[in-house]
């Protein structure tokens, strides 16, 4: 439309010019003149008109856009740890910037595109896969923990409001890309929101879309008399829809013939061990009352003279396999020298794919590590000795400081960190020290389905056991898994000690 008109414009000024010559001769040609200018009157006023529209639009996302760098400039780390406002952020600078820069470049301005194009090259902007990392993370979190699609969309987690909202437009962005996904279960709790939005406030989303995509995630959810029952609300709205059409008549068909219901979508059917770690991530499982009445805390001096002074604070939190909490190890000055030496080296967790041989991002694993020497920095050689303390073992074949950070609903589902293929040289990871650099708001437990442990993070504490038996075989006992960030941010550091050398120090039965 915008460059109909402009190119309308240009092609009439340009005929005024290359007939101006002839025009002067004659009355009769003046006259035709007013007919031109009748027409460029006609023209320009449409152009202004459609520019105004355009303007408005964009001092709606101007106010937008202000309204909530205002509301998280007050708090900048407390609002991007929060995993609505992530998402918020991330679909603002993804989706609704290419909205923006569309209008923009509609005006033919050549100034305003080259102001464009250069904070595109000297600005960070997150990507598709970003926003479709948050989306997943978004999902994850309601997944894990229970949360209401209703409430999210108010900004409420855990009955705390503490983000900003979700329009009627955004619950039906994320129930399209679900449905893109295959997720059609979430895909009826975004759209179905996503309806008593629209409602309540408008938006720019059509109801039509919003019912067609509900009715079909519905039926695959093996409700066909729900679905049949949006379908005709949404021909009551457009008649003549085909698709609409072709689905009433099946459905109608499926209720007078139903089918086996147990062949319908089963995307939400969950196994034990899954539906055991989320129970430990929402902390609705404790150990019994027999097993957890013989724990115990206790000091640990390990027979060294400085720590009879300053003994390890141990906690158990299991025995057999034991699960060790050693309390106040780590001090605040050591913790941030970690963070600092690892800030720069971040990259994405990624893996190797045994079949394209591609790096490509863990899906089980939302985090970014870096690695640490002990001997790059005074702290870290501190704390590797105190490392060797704790554990009574030898660091001769232990591997670098693993440090991490853990991304919007960042987490690292059930795994163990022995090794299949092991390095005769070091062998395996015999034992695992596990530093919180972070305390964190809500979730991120370090838990253990198979004992139905949970650890929560607690900063500058560490939680120790034994990934093998004394004859080196793996505990399977020991899987174990880092729960979704839900409000925080979660930042730990890993030591592996390996089993060469410690023969003498664990000896093997």
């Amino acid at each position: 439309m915008n460059n109909s008109l402009f190119l309308q414009t240009v092609l009439l000024f340009c005929s005024i010019y290359t007939t101006r010559s002839e025009v002067f001769t004659a009355i009769a040609g003046l006259e035709d003149l007013l007919q031109t200018e009748s027409r460029l009157i006609h023209t320009l006023g449409n152009y202004i008109k459609d520019q105004g529209k355009n303007l408005e639009i964009l001092k709606r996302y101007y106010q937008n856009y202000k309204n909530h760098y205002d509301k998280a400039s007050k708090n900048v780390h407390l609002h991007v740890t929060n995993p609505i406002n992530a998402y918020i952020l991330i679909k603002k600078l993804t989706l609704d910037w290419k909205r923006v820069e569309v209008l923009i470049t509609r005006s033919h301005n050549l100034e305003w595109k080259s102001r464009l194009k250069n904070i595109r090259k000297t600005m960070q902007f997150p990507t598709e896969r970003d926003l479709d990392g948050a989306l997943d993370a978004l999902i994850r979190l309601q997944d894990t923990y229970r949360l209401d699609t209703a409430a999210l969309a108010r900004g409420e987690i855990s009955g705390v409001k503490s983000s900003s909202e979700l329009s009627a437009d955004d619950c039906f962005q994320i129930g399209r890309k679900l449905y893109e996904t295959g997720d059609n279960y979430h895909t009826q709790l975004w759209m179905k929101e996503a309806d008593a939005r629209l409602w309540e406030e408008g938006g720019t989303v059509r109801r039509s879309d919003i019912l067609e995509y509900w009715a079909y995630s519905v039926y695959k959810q093996g409700n066909v008399s729900l679905a049949l029952d949006l379908t005709n609300k949404l021909l009551e709205i457009l008649p003549y829809h085909s698709r609409a059409l072709r689905n009433k008549f099946y459905y109608e068909q499926e209720l007078q013939n139903p089918v086996d219901k147990t062949k319908k979508d089963q995307d939400h059917v969950e196994d034990v061990e899954k539906e055991v770690y989320k129970k430990l991530c929402r902390a609705e499982i404790s150990l019994p009352e027999a097993k957890s009445s013989k724990l115990k805390c206790f000091y640990q001096n390990s027979n060294h003279p400085f720590l009879r002074i300053a003994p390890f604070k141990v906690e158990q939190a299991h025995l057999d396999p034991d699960i060790l909490i050693f309390h106040n190890v780590l001090s605040d000055c050591e913790i941030e020298t970690m963070k600092q030496l690892a800030q720069s080296r971040l990259v994405t967790a990624v893996f190797e794919n045994p079949h394209s041989k591609q790096l490509e991002l863990f899906p089980f694993r939302i985090s970014k590590v870096a690695w640490l020497e002990d001997q790059e920095h005074q702290h870290l050689a501190v704390v590797a000795q105190r490392v060797a303390h704790m554990t009574g073992l030898t660091l001769s074949t232990a591997e670098e400081f693993q440090v991490v950070n853990y991304g919007i609903g960042g987490h690292y589902e059930p795994h163990f960190d022995f090794q299949s293929t092991v390095d005769p040289a070091i062998g395996s990871r015999i034992e695992t020290v596990l530093f919180y650099l972070s305390d964190v708001e809500q979730g991120g437990a370090t838990v253990f389905p198979e004992i139905q442990v949970s650890v929560w993070p607690q900063k500058g504490s560490a939680v120790v056991w034994f990934n093998l038996h004394p004859s080196g075989d793996g505990d399977q006992r020991t899987k174990h898994a880092g729960c979704p960030v839900l409000i925080g941010s979660k930042w730990i550091a890993t030591k592996w000690i390996h089993e060469r050398g410690q023969e003498f120090l664990r000896p093997c039965t």
